[in-house]
């Protein structure tokens, strides 16, 4: 039986090797799906929750394991690996209720009411920058529902996806959540199943192949397609809480995340102050393996990553952008924390989505400047503008899913995307729903 080896970002020794679902045997992990899905929708909403928290419970003793896992397959430092697991495994009860809610059957008028049924067979595509929650809040609505699931995780983190499916298997009925490893054909196999939904965080390329798939079956999309995020900094913004937040979301993750600060519009009345505070604080990150001190920014995940990253910053630098901290080239695994300053929008670092620790400062005129170079991206997933009173003019023109002032985006409503960047949503009420089929019953 083929198998898929999973290597430690920092030496690219393996750690593991899982069988690998062959496409060739797809159909019969989808048909396993279609029989378990006519029990598991037979339970009743409340029933399928106890299930489900029950199975979350087990996941209590392996939050140190699970949290050790994620650090070696993907670099992350150990803290932040910590956050996601607790967060993911303590906020179950919460989570599930909040689900469970959005899913109870609603009275309208004297002798209607919606209902919400399951759809069938959900596939759920995940991706590795957070194996673990992004798996768990795309999964976790679709049980819910009544669907069953087949979890694709990414082939970089398969060891902590094999993990988290194991043991919530311990409680959850046969063949309700199973688990296909492989690289993106056994994706296209999974996507060209006989299921019902798709939902999907990765990339916009990836997202249109699995559109251009579903297609046929008019199957349900529900997909996260990462972004570009830009921020706008004004004259009017507290600089220094600027400073903290462009350089922290760029940082966060090693930059491997999909809400991470990727572009950067500053005033120029107030670009030489904010550009050397950055420099001050980049200054003090240091990037290193999981396991060392001080240290918080990790390795990159696989050297295709690195090369991209790579690529970008020798582009910018060739077309005239001026490094103020770290280089053009950095030897594997790692990207030093870089700040360029310069850019323009015929530079990858404008244009790609770079997914690594880099500031990247371009300096603005007029407002109006800022506003369309922020908006001329096919991305759409959050931004983030730092200012005073007149901030909200500003926010209320961006062209994103998910808009903040003077704070973080994302993390309170639905996960959405605008343009590319998304197609459907999850979260709140609204996203879980999506995961399924609304009824009208009238009586």
């Amino acid at each position: 039986m083929p198998t898929l080896t999973s290597y430690d970002p920092i030496n690219r020794e393996p750690l593991g090797d899982i069988p690998i679902t062959e496409p060739t045997h797809m159909s019969a992990v989808v048909l396993r799906a279609k029989q378990a899905q006519k029990l598991w929708s037979a339970l009743s909403l409340d029933e399928r929750q106890q299930k489900v928290m029950l199975a979350y419970e087990h996941l209590t003793a392996l939050e140190e394991q699970l949290a050790l896992l994620i650090s070696k397959e993907m670099g992350k430092d150990y803290r932040r690996a910590s956050y996601e697991v607790t967060g993911t495994v303590q906020n179950a009860a919460y989570f599930t209720q909040e689900i469970a809610q959005a899913l109870n059957t609603e009275s309208i008028g004297h002798n209607a009411e919606i209902q919400y049924r399951p759809l069938g067979v959900v596939a759920v595509i995940s991706p590795w920058n957070y194996p673990l929650a992004m798996a768990n809040n795309l999964l976790l609505p679709a049980l819910l529902a009544g669907n069953t699931v087949v979890l694709k995780p990414s082939e970089e983190t398969p060891l902590v996806a094999e993990l988290f499916v194991k043991t919530l298997n311990q409680v959850l009925p046969e063949n309700v959540l199973q688990i296909a490893h492989g690289d993106a054909e056994t994706g296209k196999a999974l996507v060209n199943s006989d299921i019902n939904m798709v939902a999907f965080t990765g990339s916009i390329a990836a997202g249109k192949h699995i559109m251009a798939s579903a297609a046929s079956g008019l199957k349900r999309l529900v997909m996260e397609l990462g972004g570009n995020d830009p921020l706008i900094v004004m004259a009017s913004a507290d600089i220094d809480k600027a400073v903290q937040f462009a350089v922290a979301s760029s940082f966060e993750n090693t930059g491997q995340m999909c809400t991470s600060t990727e572009r950067v519009y500053v005033d120029e009345r107030v670009a030489y102050e904010f550009e050397k505070k950055v420099v001050a604080l980049a200054s003090r990150y240091r990037a290193g393996a999981w396991d060392q001190n001080n240290v918080n920014i990790g390795p990159i995940v696989n050297p295709k990553q690195h090369a991209n990253i790579l690529s970008q910053l020798e582009d910018a630098q060739a077309k005239g952008a001026k490094f103020l901290l770290g280089e053009a080239h950095y030897e594997l695994p790692y990207i030093q924390p870089t700040v360029v300053t310069g850019i323009r929008p015929d530079m990858l670092l404008e244009r790609d989505e770079t997914f690594g620790p880099v500031v990247a400062i371009s300096r603005f005129k007029q407002l109006s400047e800022a506003v369309e170079r922020a908006n001329a991206s096919p991305y759409g997933l959050a931004a983030v503008v730092f200012g005073g009173a007149d901030a909200n003019a500003v926010a209320q023109q961006m062209e994103a899913g998910m808009v903040a002032i003077n704070q973080g985006a994302g993390g309170i409503g639905p996960w959405v995307g605008a343009k590319q960047s998304g197609f459907g949503f999850h979260g709140t009420a609204a996203g879980h729903r999506q995961f399924a089929q609304l009824r009208i019953i009238n009586k």
